[in-house]
């Protein structure tokens, strides 16, 4: 027998799913871990579904830990959605546990497994095909933030250690450049101009959080509008998935990384860079919907970044496609030559639009404070 299979048909065993196991298939559209929509019929004759994943302990070194990320964090948002009126079976992701009553279950091969109550009658969409979504995004992410503003983030563990830590990602960046391993820095110097000419920018954000003038939360660290699940019926966000990456860090990181990534009308590896920039009407959308959920508790000085907060995220992500670019493309998957490339210099794009509308983001997000 493949081993996969085996290994699937063992972790179906080793949870408390209720009814008898039908099948499965492959489900979502993630390329980490292993996604599986598992069909089970109940004793009284009709069906439930459970996503059930192989976690890739080769991006995620310590899977127990993340795990333990987790368990916390929705056993956290369960108990304050149930407190507010809500339905903690569809605004939060519910575990299911594995027989020996872990929220995970390893395989005699080193796999660590996980299982969740599938969330029927919702989607998740690839691209923002109408701004009332994106609203709904930030609505939805808002809310994230807003009911775990008062978890304990020091508690949780550092899933990928320094993971927005903007001045190691600079300081990586010019030792690529500085070694220039694939004899590439010549035909980007546009490119490493660009990225020294913001080289003060990177400490901000880090330097106010070590004197105290940011606060330490809990943060996703992956906001990309396909991680909020939109209800068909409503078209509300309804739930944040993906919570591998969470753990502590900055507001600021997840707002920025939103825009960054959802308010960009054109691909992230365009290659006609016409096309790109930060949609304002895109920025607005979601800020409204991010406000309206979480601006009753964000400080003075929280609020007052957003609008930089997008700028640097942006940065953050073209300095790292760049490193990879001149380092021999080693870390993101490449289908060309130049991809990485191609995706720093849209990023770069979205920064230099960002500056000249700094002041209109500005506006925007004074406009929603409440």
């Amino acid at each position: 027998m493949d081993n996969r299979l085996l290994d699937f048909n063992k972790a179906v065993n080793n949870f408390n799913f209720e009814g008898a196991y039908i099948e499965a298939a492959p489900y979502g559209f993630g390329h980490i871990n292993d996604t599986y929509a598992a069909v089970f019929k109940k004793p009284e004759g009709n069906t439930r579904r459970y996503i059930l994943q192989r976690i890739n302990h080769k991006v995620f070194k310590n899977p127990e830990a993340l795990m333990g990320n987790i368990e916390a964090v929705t056993k956290h948002l369960s108990k304050k959605i149930a407190k507010a009126g809500g339905d903690p079976g569809r605004e939060t992701l519910n575990l299911i546990p594995a027989k020996d009553n872990k929220s995970f279950y390893k395989d005699s091969r080193g796999n660590y497994w996980r299982a969740y109550i599938f969330i029927e009658n919702a989607r998740t969409y690839q691209v923002v095909e109408k701004p009332e979504h994106f609203y709904s995004s930030g609505k939805a992410f808002g809310r994230f933030q807003y009911l775990l503003s008062d978890f304990p983030a020091e508690t949780l563990h550092e899933t990928i250690p320094d993971f927005h830590n903007t001045i190691k990602r600079f300081n990586a960046f010019r030792e690529a450049v500085h070694k220039d391993i694939m004899n590439r820095a010549s035909g980007v110097r546009d490119e490493i101009e660009f990225a020294e000419k913001r080289a003060d920018d990177t400490p901000i954000l880090l330097d106010l959080l070590d004197k105290g003038g940011l606060p330490l939360r809990v943060t996703h660290n992956d906001t990309k509008f396909n991680n909020v699940m939109i209800d068909d019926k409503t078209g509300e966000g309804i739930c944040v998935i993906d919570l591998d990456t969470v753990m502590p860090g900055l507001t600021l990181y997840d707002f920025g990384d939103s825009i960054r990534s959802g308010a960009n009308p054109a691909e992230e590896d365009e290659r006609d860079l016409s096309k790109v920039w930060m949609e304002l009407t895109l920025f607005e959308h979601f800020s409204r919907g991010f406000l309206e959920s979480a601006g009753s508790f964000l400080t003075p000085a929280e609020l007052k970044y957003l609008p930089f907060s997008a700028k640097i995220m942006t940065f953050e992500c073209g300095i790292r496609f760049l490193t990879d670019y001149l380092n021999g493309d080693t870390y993101f998957k490449i289908h060309r030559e130049g991809h990485n490339l191609d995706r720093a210099r849209t990023q770069f794009k979205m920064v230099a639009d960002m500056e000249k509308k700094m002041e209109d983001m500005r506006k925007v997000i004074d406009k929603y404070i409440f």
